[in-house]
């Protein structure tokens, strides 16, 4: 089986996505952003705070080279991944790239809900951070609809929804789905 590399805007809900397809299909889960962890042994934060963007965006992308090299995995890719050096078009050699796209509202409210700290938006007040999202997003989009895939991830709100959109992801794949 080829490698499944997932893309998207930060709050698009790779990670979550990625670990509920690695626990139906049995295929072993990266998150890019915590394999540099594990490899740095420093949170992003800490490497966007020592090294700038320019920095970490250096070790993302040799960490991306490595942990693509493996064989039969999921790949979540951190939200500028595919947006820097080459990386978009080294992601389509890999593997099947998918886009999960989602609204800048959408993207909001998930980046509300979640725990983690976003290095990108720190010290922004709500208004700047959806301001900051929507700018963002529309500079993105020309790398992220380069995937070979792309799937609507806006009604992911609950663990039902979220089963779903992995089924959809799958018949997208072309990965039985599964009769639970």
């Amino acid at each position: 089986m080829p490698r499944i590399i997932l893309i998207g805007y930060m709050g698009a809900g790779k990670t979550t996505v990625g670990k509920a397809l690695s626990k139906e299909t049995g295929i072993p889960f990266y998150d890019l952003d915590w394999y540099i962890e594990s490899r740095m042994r420093k949170t992003v934060k800490q490497i966007f705070d020592e090294k700038g963007e320019d920095g970490f965006r250096k070790i993302e992308h040799n960490m991306l080279h490595e942990v693509a090299e493996f064989e039969n995995v999921i790949i979540s890719c951190g939200g500028g991944t595919p947006c820097f050096f080459d990386n978009m078009e080294y992601i389509n050699t890999q593997g099947d790239s998918v886009y999960l796209k989602a609204t800048p509202d959408v993207l909001y409210k998930h980046l509300k809900m979640g725990k983690s700290v976003r290095p990108l938006l720190l010290n922004k007040t709500p208004e700047e951070v959806s301001t900051f999202i929507t700018a963002q997003l529309a500079e993105r989009e020309k790398f992220y609809s380069k995937a070979r895939h792309i799937l609507d991830v806006s009604l992911m709100d609950n663990y039902e929804k979220i089963n779903i959109t992995v089924d959809k992801l799958k018949a997208i794949l072309n990965i039985p789905v599964s009769t639970k």
